[in-house]
C-alpha cells in the first residue's frame, strides 16, 4: 500500500513540475511573439522606402543549425528542428502571413516539403504545374514557390529545370524529404486495370508493379495527388500517392511503401524574388552556356576542380536556342559572395558564353 502511495505521490510531483514548464514554455513563447513583432517595426522604420523583407532563409538555417548543434537530448535533432520551425513560422505569421505556391492538388508530396520547410502557419496555394508556380511568385501573387528538382531513385525533373532558362527568379532554399509510395483504390476487391500515377513515380516502383500489375496501363498523371483524384472516380483503377492523399481523397491503401529504394527521398527547390545572404553552410546553383567545341565542359569544370570547391551537382538540358545547343545546371558547395566562389565565377564567365546565377542558399538540414 505504502509503495502505492509514493508513486502516486512521485507522479503527481512530476505533473506539477510539467505544469510548471508549460507555463515557463507559454511565457517565453510569447516573448519570442512579442520581439518577432518588434523586429517588424524596427524593420519597417529602417527600410528608407523600400519594402522590408520579413523572412530571411539563411537566418532561419542558421538558428536551426545552432539548435540542433546545440541539443543534448532526450529529444532527437529532427523534433528539435521541426517544434521550432513550427514556432518561428507561427510568429513570422504575426508579422505577415507568408502565401507559399505549390505543385499541387493538396495532398502531394511537394505540399509535405512546404510545410517541413516553412512550417504550418504559412499560406498554401496548390498549381496544377510546375510552370504556375514559376508564374505566380514571379508575377508577386505568391511569396514564395516549391517545385521538385531531382529524386535519388530517377534523378532530376527535368521540366523544373526548363522553367530557370527563361525566368528571373532565384533559388532561394532548398529541402529534402524523404518519400513513401502507396497504392490504393477505391474499393479493395475492384480488379485493377489503370494505374494513375506521376511519371517518375512510375519509375521509383517499377519492380514492384511489374511483379503485382504488370498488365494493368500506366496512366501519367500531374502529380501524385492528381492521381488519387483520378482514382476516385474510377473504380476499375488505382493510383500510387502519399498515405495524405489517400486520406483526404478516401481511398483505400492497399499496399504500404511500395519504392524499389527504402532510402527514396526527393529535393525540392524554394523560389523566391530576393537574394539570399550567406548562412555559413550555403550552395550555389548556376546555369551555363558554352560553345559547341572539343574541351568546352573540361573547361568549364577545371576552375572548380583547381579551387578546391566540390560540386554537388551537373545536369544538361537542351537550350531551346538551336540544334544540339546545351546548357549546364551545376550545384556546389559555397556562397556567391565567398572570394572564392567569385573567382571562379570570373574564371568560368571569360570561357562561357552565359553564367547565369540562379541563387545561393542555405543547404537543406540533413538529421
Amino acid at each position: 500500500m505504502t509503495d502505492g502511495i509514493d508513486q502516486a505521490q512521485a507522479l503527481q510531483a512530476l505533473r506539477l513540475e510539467i505544469d510548471g514548464l508549460d507555463q515557463e514554455l507559454l511565457t517565453l513563447l510569447n516573448r519570442r511573439a512579442e520581439c518577432a513583432l518588434e523586429v517588424a517595426v524596427v524593420k519597417e522604420q529602417s527600410a528608407d522606402n523600400e519594402p522590408a523583407i520579413f523572412y530571411r532563409p539563411e537566418r532561419e538555417a542558421q538558428v536551426l543549425r545552432g539548435l540542433v548543434e546545440k541539443n543534448l537530448g532526450p529529444l532527437s535533432h529532427e523534433k528539435v528542428a521541426l517544434i521550432f520551425r513550427q514556432v518561428m513560422s507561427a510568429c513570422l505569421a504575426l508579422e505577415e502571413p507568408m502565401q507559399v505556391a505549390f505543385l499541387g492538388p493538396e495532398g502531394t508530396f511537394t505540399q509535405q516539403a512546404t510545410l517541413k520547410h516553412f512550417g504550418e502557419a504559412v499560406i498554401g496555394r496548390p498549381f496544377v504545374t510546375v510552370d504556375e508556380v514559376f508564374r505566380e511568385v514571379a508575377a508577386e501573387n505568391c511569396h514564395y514557390g516549391v517545385v521538385p528538382v531531382e529524386n535519388s531513385t530517377e534523378g532530376v525533373v527535368n521540366h523544373t529545370l526548363d522553367n530557370f532558362l527563361t525566368s528571373s527568379l532565384r533559388i532561394c532554399g532548398e529541402c529534402e524529404l524523404k518519400v513513401h509510395h502507396h497504392f490504393m483504390a477505391l474499393t479493395i476487391d475492384a480488379p485493377i486495370e489503370r494505374i494513375y500515377a506521376h511519371q517518375q513515380t512510375f519509375g521509383q516502383c517499377r519492380r514492384w508493379l511489374d511483379v503485382h500489375y504488370p498488365d494493368a496501363v500506366r496512366i501519367d498523371a500531374s502529380s501524385n495527388a492528381q492521381a488519387a483524384k483520378l482514382a476516385l472516380s474510377d473504380p476499375g483503377a488505382g493510383a500510387i500517392a502519399s498515405e495524405v492523399a489517400a486520406d483526404l481523397y478516401g481511398l483505400t491503401i492497399l499496399s504500404r511503401k511500395i519504392e524499389d529504394l527504402s532510402d527514396n527521398t526527393t529535393r525540392f527547390l524554394v523560389v523566391g524574388r530576393e537574394p539570399v545572404g550567406p548562412s555559413g553552410a550555403d550552395k550555389t546553383s548556376i546555369m551555363v552556356s558554352t560553345q559547341n567545341r572539343p574541351g568546352a565542359l573540361f573547361s568549364l569544370l577545371e576552375p572548380f576542380h583547381r579551387h578546391g570547391i566540390s560540386l554537388t551537382a551537373i545536369e544538361t538540358r537542351p537550350s531551346k536556342q538551336g540544334m544540339w545547343s546545351y546548357v549546364f545546371f551545376i550545384d556546389f558547395d559555397g556562397h556567391s559572395t565567398d572570394p572564392s566562389i567569385r573567382s571562379v565565377l570570373d574564371e568560368v564567365s571569360k570561357d562561357a558564353l552565359e553564367v547565369k546565377l540562379l541563387g545561393s542558399y542555405p543547404r537543406a538540414l540533413r538529421l
